[in-house]
């Protein structure tokens, strides 16, 4: 099993910058692609931005440019930088991470979340 808790949420005004933050601990070695997820208020949850194992990197549409995803695998983070923030941006942010490649980066591990939101 792998446990995950993010932090670094917050009330930021549009146009600002938050660093999301994702602690794995327990079964890491088996950790192959982890990610970050969103819930808009009202909506269901969809994966924003997801990394490899290998280091690759894949973001939606709606944040491509503005954020980036990243993870240091000696210390088991992964991390979500923020940047040009919009009220749209506003929701839960939940960390993911597998441990067996999907190619639709289906995740098996979910953190309790922290929560962004960005006023205008």
């Amino acid at each position: 099993q792998v446990q995950l808790v993010e932090s670094g949420g917050g009330s930021v005004r549009a146009g600002g910058s938050l660093r999301l933050s994702c602690v794995a601990s327990g079964n890491v070695a088996s950790i192959h692609d982890m990610g970050w997820s969103r819930q808009a208020p009202g909506k269901g949850r969809s994966l924003i931005a997801a990394i490899l194992d290998s280091g690759t990197t894949w973001y939606a549409d709606s944040i491509q440019g503005r954020f980036t995803i990243s993870r240091d695998n000696v210390k088991n983070t992964l991390y979500l930088q923020m940047d040009n923030l919009e009220p749209e941006d506003t929701g839960m942010y939940y960390c993911a991470a597998n441990s067996v490649h999907r190619v639709d980066y289906g995740m098996d591990y979910w953190g309790k979340g922290t929560q962004v939101t960005v006023s205008s």
